[in-house]
């Protein structure tokens, strides 16, 4: 991902709160030139390596994990907040428009999981991630032969974390008065992804 210094996030725990708000991911591989990519959500488990472990599970009947080659990097893609950004915003002119976001690439080797009793233990902790905060979260209370069948369907990745890179392109290269022009007419946006941008601009400028 190509980078400028300005925009670069370094800050781990930064990148692994974003990982985890933001866990629904791209999952791009290639195979003899040809590119693979499926969308799915992802668990962080930070403990593991240096940059974390990453688990996921894909249909048994998508042939992308039947071409992940040994020792060929996979990368995940994250995609966090972002926002159209207009030159009317800015004291300084004339200007262009832009667009501000937050993405983080996560690359590694991907490692097969298959086995009930390595993937039911994933499938529970990926609903209750997920389910935690309903008035009444739903219990992966089915039947052992009806889920003994929903596992056979699936197939478990594991993609231990060998190089993260995070972008937060919030307008660093502008003034500060640019800045806080961005902020206050994002600020409140009823698209709550437009206002997050607004959000982590100003907790920048702190």
């Amino acid at each position: 991902m190509y980078i400028p210094k300005s925009f670069e996030e370094n800050d781990l725990p930064e990148l692994h709160a974003m990982m985890r708000r933001f866990n629904f991911a791209t999952l791009i591989n290639t195979n003899e030139g040809a590119i693979q990519a499926t969308h799915i959500p992802f668990m962080l488990d930070e403990t593991k390596g240096t940059y974390g472990m990453l688990r996921a599970h894909i249909a048994r009947a998508n042939p992308q994990w039947q071409e992940f080659n040994e020792g060929v990097e996979a990368l995940v893609i994250f995609q966090g907040p972002h926002a159209y950004i207009s030159p009317s915003w800015y004291e300084a002119h004339p200007s262009v428009p832009t667009w501000n976001y937050v993405a983080i690439h996560a690359y590694g080797i991907p490692r097969l999981l298959e086995g009930y009793d390595n993937l039911h233990p994933m499938l529970d902790s990926l609903v209750h991630k997920h389910e935690q905060h309903y008035p009444h979260p739903w219990a992966m209370d089915l039947p052992e032969d009806y889920m003994q069948n929903m596992v056979k369907g699936i197939v478990g990745i594991e993609i231990e974390i060998t190089r993260l890179e995070g972008k937060y392109k919030l307008s660093q290269n502008r003034s500060e008065k640019d800045r806080r022009g961005v902020i206050s007419a994002l600020e409140g946006n009823l698209d709550p992804l437009v206002a997050e941008v607004s959000d982590i601009m100003k907790q920048r400028e702190l």
